[in-house]
């Protein structure tokens, strides 16, 4: 008996390892390094996206303010910045309206047809919302915002693939999970239409980084393999996406001197499904979500206090100008 105990120790921890530790390595692994050490300067490119991403954002969360179909008025004039701002960069936006009892709402889109392989469609998009009692800066004023500023950056691209740009409406509660969510009516009807998304951002809530130590939270058992320090962007995205996951954050390790972090996690992991990337999940599409991690690092997440002068415009800048490149490799080139 005491003969073959070492051979059982060594194959229970064989069995915990293939049971365990694979199953979260397989979560957690990315390809490339995440960036450290000091950040080095703004480049003259950056430094114009951080302003045009702070005017985007004061505007969206400040002049405007809450947006949402409580506030009626002022979603209808952020849908309106939204496409005057997409007709001065010189596209011809188009709007996907519906009702929610008797208030149109819409989604708004723009797009760059591909060269090569025009029917595969890349779509890069944010709500505009904000949560009932908030201005919304960083939830997702900030990721308006570098939907609109991507558009600039690429309207001079030549993609392979079709290259969208889209604001949704009615991410927010009590929307979020509904039929009346703007993300979930725009995939269900790319699905009716058979159209073939080979890859969706969802960008959410991107602009508030620290680096003091002990300022990220996690969901368990997430805590095990991550950073404290909420310095750095995320890319999370569900099993059925994990080649998506590991394509964006490797072009963005590859370009942008920011640090980053990837998961590809079962979607009953909170917060995992938590924006619009759920709801092309739910059509059977690859989506992922770009975030700051949002409630696990800030503090004012769906309070009045998720104002402008709480978003770090100088870490967003990096992170968008990173997000370039992102989108430049999942379209692709057209010559």
């Amino acid at each position: 008996m005491f003969y073959h105990t070492p051979v059982l120790r060594i194959m229970f921890w064989i069995i915990v390892i293939l049971v365990l530790i694979l199953p979260l390595y397989y979560v957690v692994w990315m390809p490339g390094v995440s960036y450290r050490g000091s950040l080095p300067p703004l480049t003259d490119e950056q430094k114009e996206v951080k302003s045009r991403l702070k005017e985007h954002v004061r505007m969206l969360a400040g002049v405007i303010g809450e947006r949402n179909v409580t506030r009626y008025g002022s979603l209808k004039k952020a849908a309106g910045y939204i496409d005057e701002t997409f007709h001065k960069l010189g596209y011809s936006p188009l709007s996907q309206t519906y009702y929610y009892r008797d208030k149109e709402v819409r989604n708004i889109e723009v797009e760059i047809k591909g060269r090569v392989s025009p029917e595969e469609i890349v779509v890069i998009g944010a709500h505009y919302d904000s949560a009932p009692g908030s201005p919304g800066a960083n939830d997702n004023a900030t990721g308006t915002a570098a939907v609109l500023e991507l558009s600039r950056l690429l309207r001079d691209f030549k993609p392979a693939r079709t290259l969208r740009f889209v604001a949704f409406v009615n991410e927010e509660p009590p929307f979020f999970k509904t039929e009346y969510q703007g993300s979930y009516v725009y995939a269900r009807r790319s699905k009716e239409l058979s159209e073939h998304i080979t890859a969706m951002l969802s960008i959410e809530t991107i602009g508030y980084y620290s680096d003091k130590k002990a300022t990220q939270k996690y969901p368990p058992p997430l805590s095990f393999f991550y950073p404290t320090t909420a310095d750095f962007i995320g890319f999370v995205g569900n099993l059925s996406s994990r080649s998506l996951v590991h394509s964006c954050i490797s072009a963005f390790r590859r370009s942008a001197s920011f640090p980053s972090e990837g998961a590809s996690s079962p979607s009953f992991i909170e917060g995992v499904d938590w924006s619009d990337h759920r709801s092309f999940w739910q059509m059977g599409y690859k989506a992922v979500m770009v975030t700051d991690t949002a409630l696990f690092r800030y503090d004012y997440y769906h309070t009045p206090q998720d104002t402008p002068d709480k978003i770090n415009f100088e870490s967003t800048a990096r992170v968008v100008d990173g997000l370039r490149h992102v989108a430049i490799e999942l379209a692709g080139t057209g010559g």
